[in-house]
C-alpha cells in the first residue's frame, strides 16, 4: 500500500470517527436548534436558535413542570369523538425498527418535533375548563401566558383525565395557535428528546430560558 493510499485511509478513518462522536454527543448530551413555530410565542419567537439538552433522555428523568420540552411527533394528531378515551390518555406512535430508530434519532432524518411545556405531571388529574387549566383541582398559575390567554379544548380533545405513569402533559403558551396534548394525548418518557436549556440567539436575548 503506497504512502498517499495510507494518508487517504486515515483521513476517511478520522472523518467516521468525528462523526459518529457527533452523533453520539448529539443524541445523549446536547444539540443546537431553530424555532420553526409560533406555538411557544412570546416565550420563543421563530428563528431563535436554542441549545437542547439531552441528558434528561440519557438518563431517563421526567422533565418538571414548566420545563419547555421537544419531543417527536405522534403518529395521530387528531382523534374523532369515537376515538378519544380520557381514561387512556397517551399518544400513539408507530413502531419502529432499528433502522428507522437509527436514521430518526440518530440521523434525525425524516422526523418532525414539537417544542411544547410541560404541565401536568404523571399521577395528576388535569381538568380544563372556564379557559384555565386545574390539576387536582387547583387553578394552575401560568405566569408565562400573555394576558387574555385562554386555554380550552376546540373540536375533539383530552380536557378531563390524569396522567399515566411515566407520561407528560405539554402544551404550547401560545394556546390558540398551538396542536398539543389537548389534541393527541400525553407524552411517554421515551418519546421526550430534550429540555430547552439556554437561548444562544438572537445575542440580545441570550440566557436561560423560561
Amino acid at each position: 500500500m503506497s504512502e498517499k493510499t495510507k494518508d487517504i485511509l486515515e483521513w476517511i478513518y478520522c472523518i467516521v470517527i468525528a462523526l459518529v462522536l457527533a452523533m453520539l454527543f448529539r443524541y445523549f448530551i446536547g444539540t443546537p436548534t431553530i424555532v420553526k413555530q409560533v406555538s411557544m410565542y412570546p416565550t420563543l419567537v421563530q428563528d431563535e436558535r436554542l441549545w437542547l439538552n439531552r441528558w434528561g433522555r440519557t438518563t431517563k428523568t421526567l422533565p418538571k413542570r414548566g420545563q419547555i420540552i421537544t419531543f417527536e411527533e405522534p403518529a395521530v394528531i387528531n382523534y374523532t369523538s369515537t376515538e378519544i378515551d380520557q381514561s387512556n390518555p397517551v399518544a400513539k406512535y408507530h413502531e419502529k425498527n432499528a433502522w428507522q430508530w437509527f436514521v430518526g434519532n440518530f440521523l434525525e432524518i425524516g422526523k418532525r418535533s414539537y417544542i411544547k411545556r410541560a404541565i401536568a405531571l404523571p399521577g395528576e388529574h388535569v381538568e380544563i375548563k372556564e379557559g384555565k387549566v386545574y390539576i387536582n383541582g387547583e387553578v394552575l398559575e401560568e405566569p408565562y401566558l400573555q394576558p387574555g390567554i385562554v386555554t380550552d379544548v376546540t373540536g375533539e380533545g383530552f380536557d378531563n383525565f390524569t396522567v399515566p405513569e411515566n407520561c407528560i402533559f405539554a402544551m404550547g403558551d401560545n394556546r390558540n395557535h398551538s396542536t398539543d396534548c389537548r389534541a393527541f394525548g400525553c407524552i411517554p418518557l421515551k418519546e421526550i428528546e430534550s429540555t430547552v436549556s439556554i437561548r444562544i440567539w438572537p445575542l440580545n436575548k441570550c440566557g436561560k430560558v423560561e
